[in-house]
């Protein structure tokens, strides 16, 4: 099965808020572009993955796939839009997953290929990762509890440590950086 990675991203200025205290505006678009980067590869070396779409506002200088302008309307809104655009099976990744590996994407891919299948946070409440079958019919609801929302569909849980460990906290960047994440080239 061949499956299109979508892959959704705020506007530089815009992406994460909450490492305000520990990281300059420049220095939080460089950490995701960093982490888009990592997300990025990842996915172009799977064999699962045959196109490879970012979903923002504008891409990153040097971003080397397929764009999907983000027109404003939220987050679960432009994926219902972005969704009905492909129709290939589809991959949705937070671009936030400072250690997700190929096999991490191949067991959300498998888990998937029957219908549905989403990995939630290490902390269960949100969702880092959604897998859909081409036909699958499916309403995003990120935002608080999304997993709890998402996993209402009847979606096989993936729980892989690459999925389950995104980017959103000071607690979070601690824990990444005591995991070998390198920060020194941030501004």
């Amino acid at each position: 099965m061949s499956w299109t990675a979508l892959l959704p991203l705020k506007a530089a200025g815009e992406r994460k808020t909450r490492l305000a205290d520990q990281l300059s505006p420049a220095g939080r678009d460089a950490l995701t572009d960093r982490l888009l980067g990592h997300v990025a590869g990842v996915l172009r070396a799977s064999p699962l993955v045959s196109r490879l779409v970012l979903l923002s506002p504008a891409p990153p200088a040097g971003w080397p796939g397929e764009w999907l302008a983000d027109s404003g309307h939220g987050l679960n809104a432009e994926l219902q839009r972005a969704r009905r655009t492909l129709t290939t099976p589809v991959l949705i990744l937070h671009a936030d997953l400072p250690f997700l590996t190929a096999a991490d994407v191949a067991a959300l891919a498998g888990a998937g290929a029957g219908g549905c299948a989403v990995a939630p946070d290490r902390h269960g409440r949100g969702t880092n990762a959604i897998a859909l079958a081409a036909a699958t019919p499916w309403t995003f609801a990120f935002g608080a509890d999304s997993f709890a929302a998402h996993r209402a569909h009847g979606a096989a849980i993936v729980e892989r440590d690459g999925l389950a460990f995104d980017l959103d906290t000071p607690d979070d960047l601690a824990l990444a950086i005591a995991r070998g994440l390198r920060m020194e080239v941030l501004p």
